[in-house]
This record gives structure tokens, C-alpha cells and sequence, in this order.
């Protein structure tokens, strides 16, 4: 297929940014310049097949759950401070009651959270997680499903974290970009956070990507929650989002998770479970482990048979 003036433009933009800006540069250079376009469909004629097509293409090459196009109706975004941005997920929080799905009792001591479909940017999420926490003072142990969790920025997974990880702040991760310039992370303890004897469990599955593996991955690290169900994602780098149309955008991670506890992330890898078992499963599973070692935090791999 002949390719047009316009489509062979943004087409070098995206080589562009994803040659420029992500974070491994070799793999970037290889990536871009290994992206086929002949047979993409037009991106001016047909951009929301152009943007499915495109990231099929840049997933076979970097297995890379974040490095996508994305097709936006309502007008692409350019970086993750401009106005688009802020109305979109501004929307979305109150849609979505900034990813706190719902909050519930299953019984009266133990409390249950649901994230889905990702956790909203602060400040829109704030009022959502505190409300959420409100709702579980008193229990004395908490279950947050993050089974159907897509995503969350690392702003609000402190957030959710500094409820649950004591009376003074706590480092959780560094960003680190490829100019080797560092973003720390740190939890705000909050005067109503859950106390240390409150026992978590975190329910997991294939689908849990980015921000909710981070909240995986930090509680797991810090020995504060058991990990139920199955491996994450494996999403662990930070992107940002830069325009190619009035309707294309592409993300790119342009990022490295370095947790403060472990050294390294879930690039690849997911979060590994303490508990294996089915999804679907994950929560009775959870009440069977429980009755059987107790509510403290146990790392399985130590116990006996």
C-alpha cells in the first residue's frame, strides 16, 4: 500500500519518540527501527485501526504492555499536564470514583476493596481513598482485590500505601528516567491509617498491570500484605504521552521502577504470588490460608507443608 506525505510524517514521529525517549535507548533504536508500516491501515483515514494495528506491531517487538497507540476521539493528549489531560481524568475519577470500585464488609471484622479499572491521578482520587478508608476503620483485616486493576499512577499508589505502612513516611520507589535522573516516592502516613495489626491480603491475577502491580509489589516488599492469586502483568515502567494527530497519541515508558526494599521491579516478571492459585479462586483461597497460619504476615515460601 502507497503511503501518504501526512501518514509517512507521523509515522517518523512515532519512530521519533519511540527511538528518543524510551527508556532502554538501544531497544528503542531497535524497535523503531524494526516498526513494518506497510501494512498498517491509513492514520489518516482510518486512525483507530491505525493506532490497534500499530501497537499490535510495537508489542511483537518489545513485549512492552505500555508502549501503545491510542486512538482519542475527543482529541489526543500531549504529556500529562495540559488541559486534555486534566478533563479526561477528571471525568474519569467521577465515573469510576477514582478506581475504588466498591468497599464492603464480609464479614464485620473483615473489610474488602475493590480497584478497577485503574486508580485516577491526584488529586482527583484523593477524596475516593479517603472515603474508601473511612468505610474500613474497625476491621481487623483488609482484602484488596486487585484482580480487574489496570493501572494507577505512583502519586496515588502512595497514597493507598501511607494507610497502611505506619506512623512515619516510608520510601517505596525511585522513577528513574535515561538521562539517570531520579523521582522518589514516599508514603504521607495519615492520622486515620489502618493500624499495624490490621492484617492484608491482595488478590491478583493475569490481568493486574502497572500502578496496581506497584501496590502489589510495594506491600509485598515492605512484608505488609500476602499476595493471592496469579502473576501480575509485568508492567512496570512509567510512560508518557505524546500527540501524533488530532486524534493518535502514543505512550511511551520513558521510565524505571527501582523499589526502595528490592532494588529492581516487575518488569517482565509480574509480581509473583505468595499464595498461587486461580483468580478466581484467589479469595476463598485467601480465607483458607488464613485459617490455617493465622492473620500476621508470613511469607508461605517459610512455612511447612
Amino acid at each position: 500500500m502507497e503511503i501518504t506525505e501526512r501518514d509517512q510524517q507521523l509515522i517518523d514521529d512515532l519512530r521519533g519518540k519511540v527511538r528518543d525517549r524510551y527508556i532502554l535507548p538501544e531497544r528503542g533504536t531497535d524497535i523503531a527501527d524494526k516498526l513494518a508500516v506497510d501494512e498498517l491501515p491509513s492514520a489518516s483515514e482510518q486512525p483507530a485501526e491505525f493506532a490497534a494495528a500499530a501497537t499490535t506491531a510495537l508489542h511483537d517487538l518489545s513485549h512492552d504492555g505500555h508502549l501503545r497507540v491510542r486512538h482519542r476521539s475527543t482529541g489526543a493528549m500531549d504529556g500529562f499536564d495540559g488541559a486534555a489531560y486534566r478533563e479526561f481524568y477528571a471525568r474519569e475519577a467521577v465515573a469510576n470514583a477514582g478506581g475504588i470500585r466498591s468497599v464492603s464488609r464480609l464479614d464485620e471484622m473483615t473489610g474488602l476493596m475493590v480497584v478497577a479499572p485503574y486508580l485516577s491521578p491526584m488529586p482527583m482520587a484523593q477524596p475516593y481513598v479517603d472515603a474508601a478508608f473511612a468505610l474500613l476503620r474497625g476491621v481487623e483485616r483488609l482484602v484488596i482485590d486487585l484482580r480487574a486493576g489496570r493501572g494507577g499512577t505512583p502519586e496515588t499508589v502512595a497514597c493507598v500505601c501511607g494507610f497502611l505502612l505506619g506512623d512515619e513516611p516510608v520510601h517505596l520507589q525511585d522513577v528513574v528516567t535515561r538521562d539517570g535522573t531520579a523521582q522518589q516516592f514516599w508514603t504521607m502516613p495519615h492520622f486515620d491509617r489502618l493500624p499495624d495489626d490490621v492484617s492484608v491480603a491482595v488478590l491478583t491475577s493475569t490481568l493486574t498491570f502497572s500502578g496496581c502491580e506497584e501496590l502489589a509489589y510495594n506491600l509485598q516488599a515492605q512484608q505488609r500484605a500476602t499476595i493471592v492469586g496469579e502473576t501480575t502483568g509485568g508492567g512496570a515502567h512509567p510512560v508518557e504521552v505524546f500527540r501524533l494527530s488530532d486524534v493518535l497519541e502514543v505512550t511511551v515508558p520513558i521510565g524505571r521502577s527501582v523499589n526502595a526494599v528490592t532494588g529492581t521491579n516487575w518488569e517482565g516478571t509480574g509480581v509473583v504470588p505468595d499464595v498461587p492459585c486461580a483468580a478466581d479462586e484467589a479469595l476463598s483461597c485467601w480465607s483458607s490460608w488464613r485459617a490455617r497460619w493465622g492473620e500476621p504476615y508470613r511469607d508461605p515460601r517459610t512455612l511447612s507443608p
